[in-house]
């Protein structure tokens, strides 16, 4: 192995190691600010809001509140459960909070749709409950309000609707409150109504905000930050235009004070939101980072409701507790598609999208058309794959013959170059007549390589971020879930470097045949002299260097994202081995020489 090659294996290791430690400063916990925090004591503008009428639910509250004695009222504490298609949500009275929030729903087989590969079972959308914050949890005041821990009343008023009622005294002043869940048979979205009896019509002012209604602490399924870099907790708010997104930054609690139409956390597949039906009443929306579980910190949306008067008030909450995926959140864009009516909204705002989103919905539609005819995920990829080279077929063909041309003329480009150093614009007046004599044009590479980088970008979100590869097996007992990484052994033991730094839990086959098939790609590529122009140290790096770098940045990548890279670089080297002999035939063309005719 010669220096040069040493060299650029070397500088590739300081590399990888450089980006891990620099990874999770740039794609970690923290993001951008989502506001700028406002203090507890601030006052929040006049309320102009009208209060809504109570109805039946206002009745119920006013009836309770004549019964109270003035004794505290002890009620025991009590779970209930309800059981929808789509979940198994136990609640509880002690705050009147949910404390799990399972995904039971099955395919045709009967087997679990959204499952967690840890538990076996169905994916936790209420995780990191403790004593004090659970999900749905209600604090009077703000955002750092401790959450509401009495037990309360509860009343069924069908299957799929409890009433949750308690009398309260604060400041002296007595009043009835209550939370009423509606739940459905068959959608991830239920109804939360904030219920208020009071006999004064003070209403609630806490520094200028009544109180502050919370997501679950956070979402499954549970992750390790430090080793899966491709799952993530973020903060998700609408205010009317678009949607900010921000990572969670772990131990803040930070503001977005700005409209607010809807907020909620996201992670790569599931999703949390609060959805009020009248934004007008929230004056912030917030996210907690803070650690109360352990050492898993929290992923956690809060949002604060005005100040406001009145004798009975209602504010009612849609919120989804289910997948980051269309087909579930696109309903909720059409009022007749849903059973609370709900349009409006722009919910689909909350589905991952990047700046080739459009570009995305295309390769979609080319996988889910492909689905139809093969069921089988990691096909459809190199099927999509392969139809894809074949169309770029033409340009990289042509960008390799200009390659060729380019390799012809380049003496005489330098001897331009020498010539007139010192003249620049006659510099470029020759270099133009050089390129319409050898017919060259010195753009038409550039795109082949615009398009290929973009649908490179794009494949990378799509295969990240693509709900239906969760829990899809392209090969059984080998790739048995396309949005993980194969695993052909598990190793149990800790191995310095290794499993502690590198993350390298599970021996994985398909890193290391992109990586073989990277490398075979350089040789090829070299061959054919492509890299003319470039140093012997430069040529070292692109065969050895960035192949080794992105074998450890890919190597707990998602399967599918991988397999969509092996099978680009299969087909890629016999695209090259099939350019290459054009090219060889050109040379040979090339080369012939006419005979010359003999002087006298």
């Amino acid at each position: 192995m010669d220096k040069n090659t040493v060299w650029a294996i070397v500088l590739s290791i300081l590399v990888i190691i450089g980006s891990f430690l620099l990874m999770p400063k740039w794609f970690g916990s923290k993001g951008q600010d989502a506001g700028q925090p406002v203090a507890a004591e601030q006052q929040a503008e006049s309320n102009e809001n009208q209060m809504k009428d109570l109805g039946n639910e206002g009745a119920i509250l006013e009836a309770a509140a004549e019964e109270t004695a003035e004794e505290v009222q002890i009620i025991p504490e009590q779970t209930i459960t309800v059981t929808t298609e789509k979940a198994n949500i136990v609640l509880t009275n002690k705050g009147a909070d949910i404390i799990s929030y399972e995904l039971i729903e099955k395919d045709e087989k009967g087997n679990l749709k959204n499952f967690d590969i840890d538990t076996g079972k169905g994916v936790q959308l209420a995780d990191s409950i403790s004593a004090k914050n659970r999900a749905c949890a209600v604090s009077f005041g703000n955002a750092t309000s401790e959450t509401i821990n009495d037990t309360f009343e509860v009343k069924k008023l069908n299957d799929l609707t409890y009433l949750f009622t308690k009398e309260m005294k604060i400041g002296g002043k007595k009043f009835t409150f209550g939370k009423q869940y509606t739940f459905t048979k068959d959608e991830y979205m239920f109804k939360l109504d904030i219920l208020l009896h009071d006999e004064t019509g003070t209403g609630l002012d806490f520094g200028g905000t009544a109180y502050s209604l919370r997501t679950a602490p956070q979402i499954g399924p549970h992750y390790d930050p430090k080793k899966d870099r491709y799952e993530k907790r973020e903060f998700l708010v609408y205010n009317g235009k678009k949607v900010k997104s921000n990572m969670i930054e772990n131990g803040k609690l930070k503001y977005y004070d700005k409209d607010v139409v809807w907020s909620g956390i996201a992670g790569k597949y599931f999703l949390n939101l609060i959805v009020p039906a009248d934004n007008t009443i929230i004056s912030n929306a917030a996210y907690s980072g803070i650690i109360e579980v352990n050492d898993y910190a929290n992923a956690q949306a809060i949002m604060e409701r005005r100040a406001f008067t009145g004798k009975d008030v209602q504010d009612t909450y849609y919120m989804y507790f289910g997948p980051r995926d269309e087909k579930n959140i696109e309903i909720y864009n059409i009022s007749d598609e849903n059973a609370f009516k709900l349009s409006g909204k722009k919910l689909t705002m909350s589905l991952p999208s990047s700046w080739l989103n459009w570009l995305e919905n295309i390769l979609k539609f080319g996988l889910q058309l492909l689905h139809k005819i093969v069921p089988n995920w990691g096909v459809c990829i190199i099927l999509l794959t392969l139809i894809i080279k074949i169309i770029l077929f033409p340009l990289s063909k042509k960008q390799s013959l200009g390659s060729l041309k380019m390799q012809e003329i380049q003496p005489k480009m330098n001897a331009l170059k020498e010539k007139y150093k010192d003249n620049q614009p006659k510099l470029q007046e020759e270099m133009q007549k050089l390129y319409k004599q050898a017919d060259y044009n010195p753009a038409s590479g550039c795109l082949p390589i615009l398009l290929q980088f973009l649908l490179v970008m794009a494949m990378f979100y799509l295969f990240n971020n693509y709900f239906e590869f969760r829990g899809a097996s392209f090969i059984k007992g080998w790739v048995s879930d396309l949005s993980v990484g194969d695993s052909v052994y598990s190793i149990k033991k800790e191995i310095p470097f290794i499993t502690t730094f590198l993350h390298m839990t599970d021996i994985r086959l398909l890193p290391v045949l992109y990586l073989i098939s990277q490398l075979v790609s350089g040789v090829i590529t070299q061959n054919n002299g492509m890299s003319a122009g470039q140093s012997k140290g430069q040529m070292k790096l692109m065969m050895y260097g960035l192949p080794i770098f992105f074998f450890f940045i890919l190597y707990n990548a998602p399967s599918g994202l991988i397999l969509y890279w092996l099978t680009s670089n299969v087909l890629g080297v016999i695209q090259q081995v099939v350019i290459n002999k054009l090219v060889k035939e050109k040379k040979a063309e090339k080369a012939v020489v006419k005979p010359v005719s003999k002087r006298k």
